[in-house]
């Protein structure tokens, strides 16, 4: 895949929590999804955004959709999906 998943998903988060006013805690793989400081309206923008910039949406095609808990796994998701 020409688009660098992990930076289109970190370019997302920082754009929507600036959007929103949200103080966005540091991007690191380990943080956990709900202290990132987004919100769920804020989510839902992140994956319509994502899934305009990259083409598709993990979430409507996965089968057993458990949602991602850490950054690392929401970025490992969508790179899976890519697959």
């Amino acid at each position: 895949m020409s688009v660098n998943v992990r930076s289109t998903i970190v370019s997302q988060f920082e754009e929507v929590a600036r959007e929103q006013n949200r103080k966005l805690a540091p991007l690191t793989d380990s943080l956990v999804l709900m202290d990132s400081g987004l919100d769920s309206l804020c989510f839902a923008i992140v994956v319509a955004r994502l899934e305009d910039s990259l083409g598709y949406d993990p979430f409507s095609v996965a089968e057993d959709v458990q949602f991602p808990v850490t950054l690392g796994d929401f970025i490992k998701f969508y790179e899976d999906g890519a697959k």
